[in-house]
């Protein structure tokens, strides 16, 4: 049904009639799940906004002020930095699904979402800083610091983003402005990342870009993703019950710049690049390592490869690739000490051969399996 109002034919043809394969299964809800998510992360963030101050005499105590004496501010903070959590858990099944069913081969909608990957890095990395507690504040000097391995104006970038000589309230506010803006223009990259979707057609579970008997998105599809409902009552339980599970002790701790903690550990969610980077034991080295290990994902999209995603090696090697992430993962939050110095190092090794063995298979695949 055609409706005169352009804005109106835009959501109709995004979540109505867009013809949309039969054979969809709950893994495509992990797409749904995440805009789901951004849009609760925007709401949470805002009210927290209302109340946080963006002062490095302050923020620490702006942060409990809002736990202790906001209404109903302590379930706000309690969602949005669990919901955090949720958003990378989806987003890591989101992309893991993609490889599994070769989702580079749609390439504008690949490279857009590799790139709401690293903005969405970025943003749960500044908004942990926003505590100013003890793990975050060093969290920042450390990762900040990075930047100084660019050549030329890396040293000046650094002190850009410090506004100064060290991480310092300048910073912070530089920070905060940064977190409250960026999800912005999530939302419309998000919207584009859809529209190179739709214009595409999606996989499904037949392993075919095609999606050739097809249904309207509504009411079939409607139905599906409110089962996403019960994950967000999993959610609500776990965030009540295990508010403070997936952060760090440091955290009830006031940053303190003359001392840091004895063991620097990020977010889960970013611990295998961590342990990529602490396994390497030069500087330069260990940062473009780190970079590659997310940057390599955009080369998928540089072939033009329609052979079959049936072929168990292709699901052998992803498979195996998720395993070697999570081990990376638990070595990231590992001291620095043997076993783990060695493992690290060799785990790191293993991601990216795997990494590049499936590119290696996608790009040669019509000469390897003919």
């Amino acid at each position: 049904m055609k409706i005169n109002n352009n804005l109106l034919n835009f959501v109709n043809s995004l979540v109505v009639t867009l013809p949309s394969s039969k054979t969809l299964t709950l893994s495509w809800n992990f797409g749904s799940m995440l805009g789901m998510i951004l849009v609760f992360q925007i709401l949470t963030g805002t009210f927290l906004a209302f109340y946080y101050t963006a002062d490095s005499s302050m923020a620490f105590s702006s942060v409990q002020y809002i736990m202790y004496e906001v209404n109903f501010g302590w379930i706000f903070r309690i969602f949005h930095f669990n919901g955090a959590s949720l958003f990378f858990i989806f987003l890591y099944l989101h992309i893991f699904k993609g490889l599994f069913f070769m989702s580079y081969r749609l390439k504008e909608v690949w490279m857009s979402g590799l790139t709401l990957y690293l903005l969405i890095m970025m943003e749960a990395f500044m908004g942990y800083v926003l505590v100013w507690a003890q793990m975050s504040f060093w969290a920042a000097v450390v990762i900040t610091s990075l930047l100084s391995v660019i050549p030329i104006w890396g040293p000046t970038i650094v002190t850009w983003i410090w506004s100064g000589f060290g991480v310092t309230g300048a910073t912070l506010k530089f920070f905060f402005v940064l977190h409250f803006l960026v999800p912005w223009f999530l939302l419309v990259l998000m919207t584009a990342h859809l529209i190179f979707l739709h214009s595409t057609g999606s996989t499904s579970s037949l392993y075919c870009h095609g999606d050739y008997d097809k249904v309207c998105f509504a009411p079939k599809y409607w139905g599906k993703d409110a089962y996403n409902v019960l994950v967000w009552l999993v959610f609500i339980i776990f965030s009540l019950i295990y508010p403070f599970n997936l952060g760090d002790p440091e955290m009830f701790i006031e940053a303190d710049p003359m001392m840091s903690p004895v063991h620097i550990v990020p977010e889960w969610y970013f611990l295998f690049a961590y342990a990529i980077l602490r396994a390497i034991p030069n500087k330069i080295l260990g940062v473009i390592a780190l970079l590659m290990s997310i940057v390599t994902f955009y080369l998928f999209a540089l072939f033009n490869n329609y052979t079959s995603c049936l072929t168990k090696l292709n699901k052998f090697l992803v498979f195996t690739f998720i395993v070697s992430s999570v081990i990376l993962s638990w070595l990231g939050q590992c001291l620095v000490e043997d076993p783990y110095t060695i493992l690290s190092p060799l785990f790191s090794i293993i991601y990216f051969v795997l990494a590049y063995l499936l590119l290696f298979i996608y790009a040669f695949s019509k000469y390897i399996f003919k």
